[in-house]
């Protein structure tokens, strides 16, 4: 019974949420509330609530400063050069923007934070869309994808789990893999040049006046500042897409009319202090990797330590809070709804009674393909459960099954983070309302356009691990 009404509270939240009928938080908040009920367990729906906010709220503290921290390197220019790089390459190309976004994001994720990556993404990459007005979910759904790739990553986070739960090595499991996550990584590739082919052709071939072209960044200028586009029409080139209906499309050009980018003159800049900060963002992600400190310690002294020395006087600070504030209170609100929506699915058993029945309807014939059987669980399961769920409650189960049939724990381990870049977009995940949030993107249409190439990419990156014989 408890596996029917989690798969039927899954499925409720994600059908209310793509077709709009309820918001990501009261959805995350009021549907695990009425299936606590169902099942018998209303009287403990404090519990499992306390209990859920108290598991995520470190996860929330990182989040809220992590976007302070990296909301003022962005403000302070800190990665101005990368993005001026990735504009030179892009200019007003909707295909070349479009890879360009995948190239951004897949570089930032080395730091292993998903947050960090979608601060900076789509602060460099937002006002080109928006400009171009090209479809945004495009951007969310690729920077996602890019980003559960490189999520693999030995601290990321996903590696060290099944490391842990396993009893291996991060090492052992990782570097056997790299051929097959560079493959996933390609298709990524490959998918943003069709998504950008397809925004290329729905918008026909761009350009911008000659002075923006030398110089990419004014393109981050707002509406006014001169930048004007032009449009060299290939026939039929609409303003709409499936996710974006047309009249959507129209409502967004006219709300660029007061949208404001990253100037490159902006008043927040601070070049003279471009290598301290530079010191303090590797020394912030060094201690990360190393573990010197709880990661959400970090990025508190980190946030408050740059605010000082970029902005000494008070004013300047206030203004710079105020001016993240938004994205703040939206990812946090967002992470504390989904701690009913975590702490319900533990709580009350439904995910141990929904995993126990996965790993029970596998026929025993199949034991010997233990792993190809992981990498294909691993898409779904790391969508619908945590990756602490998955890793250290599922994983063990589905090794134990493959050792009585001769398949080593390391390919189980390897096999299950083929999950990861499907996994970048669930409900589950907090750095995802840090991306549809900034990009002001609904969550339905983000996950409607999403999931199914963040899935074939998983797919690919399982058929290049059989190819390769690492799974």
């Amino acid at each position: 019974m408890l596996t029917i009404l989690g798969f039927a509270m899954i499925a409720t939240f994600l059908v209310l949420i793509m077709m709009k009928k309820m918001s990501p938080i009261a959805a995350l908040v009021l549907i695990p509330a009425l299936f606590c009920v169902a099942v018998g367990q209303g009287a403990k729906l404090g519990d499992y609530v306390i209990d859920g906010v108290g598991n995520l709220a470190p996860t929330a503290a990182m989040l809220m400063f992590a976007i302070v921290y990296f909301g003022v390197m962005i403000d302070v220019g800190l990665f101005d050069p990368i993005v001026r790089g990735i504009l030179r390459f892009c200019k007003a190309d909707p295909m070349r923007i479009v890879v360009g976004t995948a190239v951004l994001a897949a570089i930032v994720s080395l730091d292993g934070d998903g947050s960090t990556t979608f601060m900076i993404t789509v602060s460099a990459m937002y006002p080109l869309y928006k400009r171009l007005k090209m479809s945004l979910v495009v951007m969310t759904g690729v920077a996602a994808t890019a980003n559960g790739v490189m999520n693999t990553l030995p601290w990321g986070g996903p590696t060290a789990r099944a490391a842990t739960a396993l009893k291996l090595d991060a090492g052992d499991i990782f570097v056997p893999m790299i051929p097959a996550l560079g493959v996933g990584l390609l298709a990524v590739i490959v998918l943003a040049v069709v998504l950008g082919r397809r925004e290329r052709k729905r918008l026909g071939f761009l350009t911008l006046d000659e002075a923006v072209i030398q110089e990419p960044e004014t393109v981050l200028v707002g509406a006014g500042g001169g930048s004007d586009r032009t449009r060299k029409t290939s026939g039929g080139a609409g303003t709409g897409t499936d996710a974006e209906p047309e009249a959507a499309a129209h409502r967004d050009a006219d709300d660029d009319e007061g949208f404001k980018g990253l100037d490159p003159n902006r008043a927040t800049l601070r070049p003279k202090l471009y290598w301290f900060n530079a010191g303090l963002t590797v020394a912030l992600l060094t201690a990360m990797i190393m573990e010197l400190m709880p990661i959400p310690v970090l990025f508190l002294l980190g946030a408050a330590l740059a605010l000082t020395v970029n902005f000494p006087h008070m004013p300047d600070q206030r203004a710079r809070i105020a001016a993240h504030a938004d994205n703040v209170l939206n990812v946090s609100g967002m992470v504390f709804a989904a701690a009913v929506f975590t702490g319900v699915l533990s709580g009350t058993g439904m995910v141990e009674h929904m995993a126990d029945w996965l790993v029970g309807a596998i026929p025993d014939g199949m034991g010997p393909h233990m792993a190809i059987i992981t990498g294909i669980l691993s898409v779904p399961l790391t969508y619908f459960m945590s990756n602490d769920g998955f890793y250290f409650g599922v994983v063990p189960v589905l090794a134990e099954a493959g050792a009585a049939h001769g398949v080593s724990p390391l390919e189980i381990a390897r096999a299950s983070l083929v999950g990861q870049p499907l996994h970048m977009s669930s409900p589950l995940v907090p750095a995802v309302y840090v991306l549809v949030g900034m990009a002001k993107v609904e969550f339905g249409d983000h996950t409607r356009f999403t999931v199914k190439w963040a899935a074939l990419t998983s797919l690919v990156v399982l058929c290049a691990g059989l190819l390769f014989g690492i799974i």
